[in-house]
C-alpha cells in the first residue's frame, strides 16, 4: 500500500480479515433448471442489482456460499459483486466472502474499493480477466481498530438493512411481473385474479 496508514490502523491482507471460498463448477449433468437441489450460480451472469437470480439448480454441489455472504466475481467483469439471499452453490467465476469478525458491512465496502482499483487499472490498459485465488487473498488493505469498526457497524448496519429489504422486494416484484404479463397476455390468468396474487405476494412479505 502506497497511502500513509491512519494511527491506530493495520495493514492487512485481504485473507487475515475475509474468509474466502473460491468457486468450482459442478458436473454439468447435474444442472436443473426445476428446482432439484441447491441453487447454482456461475458467475456475474447470474447477478442482479443486488441479489443474484436463480436460474438453475445442481443435484451436485461443491462450493457452497452463505445466506448473507458477498459473491465476488473472480473473472471480467472482476470485482462485480452481489449478496447471496440463499445458501448457494457457487462455480468458477465467483467467490464467498464473509467477515471473520462479522463486520461484514465494512469488507463490503472494502470490496466496492477494490472494485474500483480494478476498474482504474483496466482503463489504463491493464486488462484484468480474472483474479487468482493468491491475488485476492494477498489484496493489502488499511484495517481500522475494533472499536472504530463497531462505531461504523452501528451506524451503517440499520442502513444496510433498509437496502437489502428494498431490493429484496423490488427483485420479488419484478420476479412477479415477469410471471404475471405471459399469462396475462394469453389469457390464463384474469386481471382480478392477477390483483389477487399481488396482493397476497405483499401480504407475505410484511
Amino acid at each position: 500500500m502506497n497511502r500513509q496508514v491512519p494511527h491506530g490502523w493495520e495493514v492487512k491482507e485481504l485473507s487475515d480479515i475475509a474468509n474466502i471460498t473460491m468457486g468450482q463448477s459442478p458436473d454439468g449433468s447435474s444442472y436443473n433448471g426445476n428446482g432439484e437441489g441447491e441453487v447454482f450460480y456461475q458467475g456475474s451472469t447470474d447477478f442482479g442489482d443486488l441479489f443474484p437470480k436463480v436460474r438453475q439448480y445442481t443435484t451436485a454441489p461443491g462450493r457452497m456460499a452463505k445466506k448473507g455472504d458477498i459473491l465476488l466475481s473472480v473473472r471480467a467483469p472482476v470485482g462485480d459483486m452481489n449478496i447471496a439471499n440463499t445458501d448457494c452453490c457457487i462455480g468458477r467465476g465467483l467467490a464467498a466472502l464473509n467477515s471473520k469478525d462479522g463486520f461484514d458491512g465494512f469488507l463490503f465496502y472494502v470490496m466496492k474499493y477494490f472494485k474500483q482499483v480494478f476498474d482504474r487499472r483496466n482503463s489504463e490498459g491493464t486488462t484484468f480477466g480474472s483474479i487468482t485465488k493468491n491475488d485476492l487473498y494477498s489484496l493489502k488493505l488499511a484495517y481500522p481498530p475494533k472499536e472504530l469498526l463497531e462505531k461504523y457497524d452501528n451506524i451503517v448496519s440499520k442502513y444496510n438493512e433498509m437496502i437489502f429489504i428494498r431490493s429484496m422486494e423490488n427483485q420479488k416484484l419484478e420476479e412477479l411481473r415477469d410471471w404475471l404479463l405471459p399469462m396475462l397476455m394469453n389469457g390464463q390468468i384474469s386481471i382480478r385474479d392477477a390483483e389477487e396474487h399481488v396482493a397476497k405476494t405483499f401480504e407475505q412479505n410484511e
